[in-house]
């Protein structure tokens, strides 16, 4: 099994932001459509898979369970070339370090990948809304299955985040994640067999959906999902007056990106870049 050491790992990743920020806006935003789809892709999967197995094997059980199929999202990002937010939040910035590109380069960047992550993100939900977690009968009429109420429940305690305290604690949980993610595409990066980027990427995923960190961009199915299967609820005991487009942003993605940004430029991009930047210059 071939892997690079640290520092070729780092300059590697800087490579990779400069070619990114070299994309042109409809790429980016096409490739962000790509991750948005795939994160979310795993997003349904985890609610799927971790229905019902708190009620029997218990909360932890069941939290490692979703960590453990939603790693799928990020696998199929890597391994195909798509665009995620979180994951350019580090990339983009060591190309800054190395390579001297501009900010406002990377700004483009995250602003076109964001945009195609929400539409890719929220397609998907409206795919497993009025697929997967809902039945219909002849006449049209929808019933919310386990997995649907799952995906609400979800959804409702994502944007249950009123308060400095729970403002803070939603910041930090942002800044977990990401730093976990971005050590995830920095092990991708380590490994040149698949094999070696499965593992490499599957294990920091796993550790942050167990660990029930925030990621932005997997919010953008989780919560919109929560919002279609909330509106087949409308009149019913189980409707989450809550729970809505206003509320996705204001009390969870907003706080959530900024605390991302920070854990994947901050906690790896910078401390890697200050840790190898004399050895990296070395290998030019």
């Amino acid at each position: 099994m071939t892997f690079h050491p640290p520092v070729q790992i780092v300059a590697k990743a800087g490579d990779s932001g400069k070619y990114k920020v070299g994309l042109p806006a409809w790429n980016m935003v096409l490739r962000g459509f790509m991750a948005g789809a795939y994160i979310a892709m795993g997003a349904g999967l985890a609610t799927i898979c971790g229905t019902g197995v708190a009620d029997s094997l218990g909360t932890g059980f069941a939290a490692l369970i979703r960590g453990a199929v939603f790693p799928v999202g990020l696998i199929i990002i890597v391994l195909t070339g798509a665009e995620l937010f979180t994951g350019d939040a580090m990339l983009a910035p060591m190309a800054a370090f190395i390579h001297k590109i501009s900010w406002m380069q990377i700004l483009n960047l995250w602003v076109w990948v964001y945009v195609g992550n929400f539409i890719g993100s929220v397609i998907y939900a409206y795919i497993m809304a009025y697929g997967p977690y809902t039945s219909w009968d002849a006449a049209g009429a929808v019933t919310v299955n386990a997995f649907g109420m799952t995906a609400l429940g979800i959804a409702k305690g994502k944007v249950s985040y009123v308060g400095g305290a729970a403002m803070w604690s939603l910041f930090l949980k942002a800044i977990g994640c990401n730093w976990l993610v971005n050590l995830a595409v920095l092990l991708g990066i380590c490994a040149d067999d698949l094999i070696g980027k499965f593992f490499g990427i599957w294990f920091p995923i796993m550790a942050f959906v167990s660990s029930g960190l925030e990621h932005s961009v997997a919010n953008m199915m989780f919560i919109p999902a929560g919002i279609f299967i909330n509106g087949f609820l409308a009149g019913t005991p189980q409707y989450v007056a809550e729970l809505n487009w206003v509320t996705m942003w204001t009390n969870n993605v907003i706080l959530v990106t900024i605390g991302n940004i920070v854990g994947g430029l901050l906690f790896v991009g910078v401390i890697y870049w200050v840790a190898f930047r004399k050895e990296i210059a070395a290998l030019k």
